[in-house]
């Protein structure tokens, strides 16, 4: 079997002090009817910003810079699909266009929230990277069982 981690791209749209969240329809019910980040997976070839930008196009039709991405936040989780992944948050305040659900198979409602008024129901792998990113933490893991290992920074 092989051992691989997916890399996921998550993109945090914030505006006068409210962050985007898209409500999931998931065939998975730990995932279903709960909140997450405009976000995906790296593709063969692509890079982390490549992929941002794509996903936030894809998912909610605004078009970014990549310029424009700033990295705010790396969360290594695992227990959130079949594979552990690692996963890159970026903050972005300038876009084109309006944003919409354009993936309704895959999300049943676009929303904006209050960084200081996030809802409960939070996927918990995304909830870490924007509590991260509210904290100004670099850095967080999530899912693993840390039982005598070294804690990040302390080699």
């Amino acid at each position: 079997m092989v051992d691989r981690h997916l890399i996921d791209a998550h993109v945090l749209l914030v505006r006068d002090g409210e962050v985007l969240l898209t409500r999931r329809r998931d065939p998975d019910p730990r995932f279903d009817g709960l909140w997450h980040l405009p976000s995906g997976k790296l593709d063969a070839g692509e890079s982390v910003l490549a992929a941002a930008v794509r996903e936030a196009s894809e998912e909610v039709g605004v078009r970014i810079d990549p310029g424009d991405l700033r990295h705010v936040h790396t969360s290594h989780a695992n227990g959130f699909g079949v594979e552990p992944r690692l996963g890159l948050y970026f903050e972005v305040r300038r876009w084109s266009g309006e944003p919409e659900n354009r993936e309704p198979e895959k999300c049943s409602e676009v929303r904006w929230f209050g960084l200081d008024a996030l809802p409960g129901d939070i996927i918990a792998y995304p909830a870490a990277g924007i509590a991260g990113y509210l904290a100004g933490e670099a850095f967080s893991v999530l899912g693993w069982d840390l039982t005598g290992a070294t804690r990040p920074g302390r080699g």
